[in-house]
């Protein structure tokens, strides 16, 4: 590609990039044009279409209708890691479905500044959000690279393992709390616009045992935050401009489900099961709503019994399982087996839910003295173009195909 480019380059001259009067025609100069540049184009992965798009205005104009009608892109999967030593050093991993490559996030200064201010641990939330929580200060990231942080004051309980979700404009930081100082359930609200904490109506009491992070899952929407028990599926929503709770919801559509998790694909609450128990996973689904309700509640596809096989540890376990999502694709991981990651695409033409699978090279390397937390975004040539302008880090692909 980059001898391909170079090529371009030189059989351009400064009167057709400009458009000046006796400029011979592109396809007269160049090997590479209309239909045959946008083909070629449609092979090169996303982060290098970054500095293709500026060859010229016709490669500009080719590397769009390359994403608009060939190979789209799709949501990537982003792999944040964090040392559990000084100075909480945090570095990023991104997969790349469209053109089936991993990269590594080399930073730039506003990346690595709050990773170094972070007493906490680095957790993620909802898909999007990246956040840590200490009793100095509260920081949060939601742009689609996680490149830009913010900062602020800490809310005024002491949590140690708190459920964040970003609803609009709103933080919502909920229960974590430590009891024997402050209400485990308590709930504030920060609003990121103006700046300030507010004090909103406590976690439902059934939740008092469960509070945590570690034992709830999380999925937001532009309204509400919905919190699901994995244990049980008992869902409860939140909503932040009137400060009060709804529900219990039941999510559980299979009484075989023994863990489940929540996220938003596309206007979709998806949620993902495991069925059977954690010493004899039987199999994983997906069931769909675009409403909250166990009644709503519609199998989406079942993953298939080889990559079940796959998803099971050493000892044929699989206790737990996370989940991104982010349009109509989503991600499916285990802590147990992190080397392998699954995901699911439901395809435009027919409608249907595929399913495959990506392998981590350097999950194994991860596994010591590091704290894992997954995102996923969607990403495109204007996300990547951002961030190369604004000098906040580069992508180098590692692994490919």
């Amino acid at each position: 590609m980059a001898a391909v480019m170079t090529q371009k380059r030189t059989n351009l001259d400064d009167d057709e990039e400009e458009g000046g009067a006796g400029a011979a025609p592109a396809s007269s100069r160049s090997p590479l044009h209309g239909d045959i540049l946008e083909l070629t184009l449609s092979h090169v992965p996303l982060v290098d279409l970054v500095p293709a798009a500026r060859v010229s205005t016709s490669w500009s104009l080719a590397v769009s209708s390359s994403l608009r009608h060939l190979r789209k892109p799709k949501p990537w999967l982003l792999v944040h890691s964090q040392s559990t030593r000084p100075p909480h050093a945090v570095s990023a991993r991104a997969y790349d479905p469209r053109s089936g490559v991993w990269m590594d996030l080399v930073a730039g200064h506003e990346r690595r500044a709050p990773a170094a201010s972070l007493a906490s641990a680095l957790r993620s939330s909802h898909s999007t959000l990246l956040y840590g929580v200490s009793p100095a200060t509260l920081s949060f990231s939601s742009d689609p690279l996680h490149l830009a942080w913010r900062h602020a004051s800490p809310p005024s309980a002491w949590r140690v393992d708190p459920v964040v979700a970003l609803v609009g404009s709103r933080l919502v930081v909920a229960g974590g709390a430590c009891d024997f100082e402050d209400d485990p359930l308590s709930v504030e609200v920060y609003d990121t616009r103006a700046h300030t904490w507010s004090v909103c109506a406590s976690m439902p009491v059934p939740l008092k045992d469960s509070s945590a992070s570690a034992w709830l899952s999380v999925a937001a929407d532009c309204r509400r935050m919905y919190v699901m028990e994995k244990l049980t599926g008992v869902t409860h929503a939140f909503d932040p401009e009137v400060g009060a709770w709804l529900g219990p919801y039941d999510l559980r559509p299979d009484h075989d489900v023994f863990y489940s998790v929540i996220g938003f694909a596309g206007d979709r609450l998806v949620v993902a099961g495991l069925l059977g128990n954690s010493e004899d996973v039987k199999g994983v689904k997906l069931w769909g709503s675009m409403a909250v309700g166990a009644d709503e509640l519609e199998e989406i596809c079942e993953m298939p019994e080889e990559l079940v096989k796959e998803l099971k540890d050493d000892n044929y376990c699989v206790s737990s399982i996370g989940m991104c999502s982010r349009g109509d694709f989503v991600y499916v991981y285990s802590n147990s087996k992190p080397e392998i990651v699954f995901w699911c695409e439901r395809e435009d033409e027919s409608g249907v839910w595929r399913w495959g699978t990506v392998r981590d090279a350097a999950a194994r390397g991860r596994r010591q003295g590091q704290r894992v937390a997954y995102t996923c975004s969607e990403v495109g040539v204007r996300e990547l173009r951002e961030a190369a302008a604004a000098g906040n880090g580069r992508f180098t692909v590692v692994d490919g195909r």
